[in-house]
């Protein structure tokens, strides 16, 4: 199949390597064979001819989560008066159970992927329930959106409910049908290993998925130091573990072979840190969920002054929403409450900081992602913004920092993948 070659005019905007903004008004983004070239003031000779002339809107690299539940989406907006541990028994784990039937998986899986084609989120980590026809369906229907994602089948054999507790050895013989049957099936949509978190899988499961991690060579995802709570219970259930991410390493579910993402790190000791670091983890910054279930706020500027990937996530529906936007205004606030309450040494978090978290950052997770460097993938989101009425007159950093608390998906006139125009 012939790739796309073809130009955008407009202003393009994004972050170098070291998270500065990188702004070119009224310039060419060049896509050759498919990927991004590079960004140019004028259209060089040798560039394709084809341009695309957005004018004056703004053309970002798409948005990446990297830690989103898709089968929670029914209820976002619910429950947000329970901590985590609670609200997990009162609201998530009833409705996951409902996933056993297909037909309610085809309602609830439509509205959720329609919501994400239309979003800001161009790439994403999923997580399903444990029911394997289920998941199988979401990951058809996410192919169908054109989005690139990692969908999991969720694995759970203890401290659950009796409904949702799947049989040890049988959750490692459907894991292994599961991959065996969608790992080369589809174009956009893979599979990645989803232990739910260490609480809810038993050892002999956990290392179970480890090894199939290993063998079958793909990613992880799951939870990590979220609330204190789970990590006093896995203090009990694994003592001879220096951290709870030392638990997942035992295992082989903390990265190293392969990438893994792990949600929230909210309370993540230094020698977890030290861990997370060695092993190229990805953290999944979830700052709303954070907030709504009570978990506490992240260190995140401590996080990224030692290097680590922190890239962020919607976390629906911990998280209220699947905007992308909504989780950049999350974090700045959350910087700013963490600053103000807990330790002022760190600075708050900027615009750029959480712009180039949820581009550059978390699309490292998918490879070359997340920015409009030559060779990068075409990932981008034409925005514009023009209904955003005001007298002032704004520079380009001004229209980009108000996206974050004022953009909505009916703000996106433009959404491509991989040089694929979805809309």
């Amino acid at each position: 199949m012939e790739k796309p070659n073809f130009t955008i005019k407009g202003n393009i905007c994004h972050t170098t390597p070291d998270g500065a903004l990188s702004l070119h008004p009224d310039s060419y983004l060049v896509c050759e064979n498919g990927v991004c070239t590079g960004v140019f003031p004028q259209l060089p000779d040798w560039a394709p001819q084809t341009v695309i002339d957005y004018g004056d809107l703004l053309v970002i690299p798409g948005l990446n989560d990297l830690h989103i539940h898709a089968p929670q989406f029914t209820f976002r907006g619910l429950g947000m008066d329970r901590e985590l541990m609670q609200w997990l028994e009162t609201y998530t784990f009833p409705e996951e159970a409902k996933y056993k039937a297909l037909e309610y998986a085809d309602e609830a899986y439509t509205i959720f992927a329609d919501h994400m084609r239309r979003s800001a989120t161009t790439r994403a980590c999923v997580f399903a329930t444990i029911h394997r026809p289920a998941t199988e369906l979401l990951m058809q229907k996410m192919e169908e959106t054109g989005l690139v994602t990692y969908v999991g089948k969720v694995n759970m054999d203890q401290m659950s409910p009796q409904y949702l507790i799947e049989d040890t050895a049988q959750s490692e013989r459907d894991t292994i049908d599961w991959l065996e049957a969608t790992i080369d099936r589809f174009a956009r949509t893979k599979p990645i290993i989803t232990p739910r978190f260490i609480p809810t899988c038993s050892s002999q499961l956990l290392a179970a998925l480890g090894r199939i991690a290993a063998d079958y060579n793909i990613p992880v995802q799951s939870h990590l130091s979220e609330n204190r709570e789970e990590i006093a219970i896995v203090s009990k259930l694994e003592p001879d573990a220096a951290s709870y991410g030392h638990a997942y390493d035992k295992y082989g579910l903390l990265g190293g072979n392969s990438p893994c993402v792990m949600a929230h790190c909210v309370h993540s000791s230094d020698i977890e840190l030290e861990l997370i670091r060695k092993r190229g983890v990805f953290i999944a910054h979830s700052p709303e969920s954070n907030l709504n279930v009570s978990s506490g706020i992240a260190p995140i500027a401590r996080y990224l002054d030692m290097g680590l990937n922190v890239g962020l996530a919607t976390d629906v529906a911990g998280g209220s929403s699947e905007c992308m936007f909504k989780a950049m205004a999350h974090a700045i606030q959350s910087s700013h409450m963490y600053w103000r309450l807990i330790d002022d040494s760190w600075p708050q978090l900027t615009f750029a900081d959480v712009f180039h978290m949820a581009t550059r950052i978390s699309g490292a997770f998918f490879g070359k992602v997340g920015a409009f460097d030559p060779g990068y993938a075409f990932d981008a989101l034409v925005i514009d913004d023009s209904n955003l009425l005001t007298p002032k007159p704004l520079t380009l950093t001004e229209r980009l920092e108000r996206l974050p608390y004022l953009a909505t998906p009916q703000h996106i006139v433009a959404k491509y993948i991989n040089a694929t125009p979805l809309f």
